[in-house]
């Protein structure tokens, strides 16, 4: 299968490309995305086959379906990480919270957010790729919190990669942050940004469509890509897990091969949300996908109103920082695939030149068939994990963004499954806010102790390490100095 332009081509750009180049260069023409030219339709027959088979097997079979042109013996090598998580026959288990109410927990693996799902296999297969051609990269990465520790835990001391990882300072819970100040691989960098995640993303896409920037990598002899979702490397992995949750709903016994269900998704940056777009045009029987926003509502505005405007928009932190972003990459690729190449370069260079874009009432309701959206603020979400913990479980602060869309956005009968994209041990400090119904500033350790102990929680070791771990990357830079700080470490200066 080829991969094409988001935004149509430019003349410098092939005009289809195979996975693997996509992967090692996700940035396209006029700055868009790279997307499949088709999505392979898997159908009952496909699902009923993997019923009784493993995660791996499920995620091998997705992957050929997409025919990508990666050697099977580099497929199961990035497969097998699978089995570094909790429970390697399933990484990503599927928990009933209510009679029609499941949770995915995706924070089984090593660094306890649901960004190891895609990037420890993604990880594995782009330094495969590059080992064989003999090629050495630069793999930029801006996060809001999960990213950075996933894609620096997949790619430490990978032969021939290079990380510069940014994240906003300040903006991350202190788990996070020591996630990533404390990883030790010498083929790392990371870079706190005086911004937000925002900024950092910005940073990212620049660099990725800087001439200059990439002639001063080459003469290094180093190349570029990136590990954020604007590569689609990562994008196939996330759309395996929503039919995961599919199959799962029928191992239990929930549903019968057929029946709809709802997928309800905390958003910021979209990719999980078009991971579950991409099952459903694959064959899943999704009734709809349910977003669920915190204060940062602009997906809500653009879904419920059709308009995305960031003119008057200030970001604002919450308890929920992975979702405080107002710049959403993967909108681009849903609009690519619902209006076309030409509409979607006409929005986002609208985007990009007066901040906003407007969709008409026709695409409007195009896109409300797909998803609803709504929003809630950190009281909702404290109040939600203490109604929870009450009744036994325990939840993060993004997850309790999703209550919010089971009550008001599910309208019909039918079962819903919620994703949990990562462990409570992450945003401690706020999970005891909910808990104690306090204001009180917690440190992560604190909170990490009090809560363990009085709800019997477990703390995952690598939590435990990391406040005792060294502090190796302390570097804070302004926004504008950050490609001369990442030229500097590609130099080793």
């Amino acid at each position: 299968m080829n991969f094409t332009e988001t935004r149509g081509n430019d003349g410098s750009k092939s005009t289809q490309v195979a996975f693997s180049d996509a992967i090692l260069n996700p940035s396209a023409s006029h700055g868009g995305l790279y997307v499949p030219e088709f999505l392979p339709n898997l159908g009952e027959k496909f699902i009923s086959k993997h019923i009784n088979t493993s995660y791996k097997e499920l995620a091998y079979d997705i992957l050929k379906a997409f025919e990508i042109d990666i050697e099977d013996e580099d497929i199961n090598n990035a497969l097998d990480l699978y089995d570094n998580f909790d429970d390697k026959n399933d990484p990503c288990p599927v928990v009933k919270v209510k009679d029609d109410l499941f949770v995915q927990e995706q924070y089984h693996g090593p660094t306890r957010a649901f960004k190891d799902m895609a990037l420890q296999p993604f990880g594995s297969i782009l330094s495969s790729i590059a080992k064989k051609r003999g090629e050495e990269y630069l793999i930029l990465a801006a996060t809001s919190g999960d990213t950075g520790p996933a894609a620096l835990n997949t790619f430490k001391n990978k032969e021939g990669i290079k990380v510069a990882c940014m994240y906003p300072s300040g903006g991350t819970s202190d788990v996070q942050r020591l996630q990533m100040v404390t990883e030790d691989g010498s083929n790392l960098k990371v870079i706190g940004i005086e911004g937000n995640f925002d900024d950092a993303q910005h940073a990212l896409k620049n660099l990725l469509n800087s001439q200059t920037f990439k002639d001063e990598l080459e003469n290094d002899g180093i190349k570029l890509s990136a590990a954020n979702s604007v590569n689609f490397g990562r994008i196939i992995f996330q759309i395996v897990y929503h039919i995961h949750s599919y199959i799962q709903l029928l191992k239990q016994n929930e549903i019968t091969l057929g029946e709809k269900i709802y997928l309800i998704v905390p958003s910021g940056n979209f990719g999980n949300a078009l991971g579950g777009y991409y099952a459903q045009k694959m064959g899943i029987p999704i009734e709809k996908i349910l977003i669920a926003s915190n204060e940062n509502n602009i997906l809500t505005q653009w879904i419920n109103d059709g308009i995305y405007d960031i003119n008057d928009k200030k970001l604002i932190l919450t308890n929920s920082p992975a979702m405080d972003i107002l710049k959403s990459s993967n909108i681009e690729r849903i609009l690519f695939h619902m209006f076309g190449a030409e509409r979607t370069k006409e929005l986002f260079d609208n985007l990009n030149d007066n901040l906003k874009f407007e969709l008409s009432k026709e695409e409007t309701a195009q896109l409300q068939e797909i998803f609803s959206a709504v929003h809630c603020d950190d009281t909702f979400g404290l109040q939600t994990i203490k109604t929870f913990l009450d009744d036994g479980y325990l939840m993060d602060p993004h997850t309790a963004t999703c209550l919010k869309a089971y009550e008001q956005l599910k309208t019909k009968d039918l079962k819903a499954v919620m994703y949990s994209t990562a462990e409570w041990t992450k945003f401690s400090p706020t999970v005891l806010n909910a808990l104690n119904v306090d204001q009180k500033k917690y440190n992560d350790k604190e909170a990490l102790t009090q809560i363990s102990k009085k709800y019997n929680a477990t703390i995952p070791q690598m939590v435990n390490d990391i406040f005792e771990a060294e502090i190796l990357h302390d570097t804070v830079v302004q926004k504008e100095n950050i490609e001369k700080e990442i030229v500097n470490f590609i130099r080793g200066n």
